[in-house]
């Protein structure tokens, strides 16, 4: 058998270039098991609720508005940040206010109300989640605990 023919192979320690593989495949190897504090307020509710089941809380009510353009908006967004919690949802265009309030709250409530409840885009939610009628009759049911 002739090997003249036969194509020459490197040897390795011919100056081929020597290979180490990184113990590491990603840059994200180092991620804790836990999630943060902060990754779990950023949680929707309904995701936080299936995954830890559903925290002892009192009755709440959440108004979720977005960006508009009025003088009213500044106020808007400085009584929703006095909020029991406030969270900001998305960003730019399709940015989203939420500010939930307990029973103990409902000044501040209805003060957020009457500057968002006009807004085709504002939603009322009881116990972070849609009601009929959550407008018509819960805030007003709310507006009773307001002392005169």
């Amino acid at each position: 058998m002739d090997r003249s023919h036969a194509p020459e192979v490197p040897k390795a320690d011919e100056g081929a270039p020597q290979y180490q593989p990184d113990e590491r495949f990603w840059p994200y190897a180092e991620l804790p098991e836990q999630p943060t504090a902060e990754e779990l307020a950023a949680l929707d509710s309904d995701l936080r609720a299936a995954l830890f089941g559903a925290p002892p809380r009192p009755f709440s009510i959440t108004i979720v508005f977005p960006r508009f353009d009025a003088p009213e908006y500044g106020r808007a967004v400085e009584v929703a940040r006095a909020a029991a919690e406030y969270r900001e949802m998305d960003d730019g265009p399709a940015l989203r206010h939420r500010a939930r309030f307990y029973p103990r709250d409902a000044e501040k409530l209805r003060d957020l109300f009457e500057i968002v409840g006009r807004l085709d885009e504002c939603e009322v939610l009881i116990d972070d989640r849609p009601v009929p009628y959550a407008r018509e009759l819960w805030l007003p049911l709310i507006w009773f605990l307001i002392p005169r």
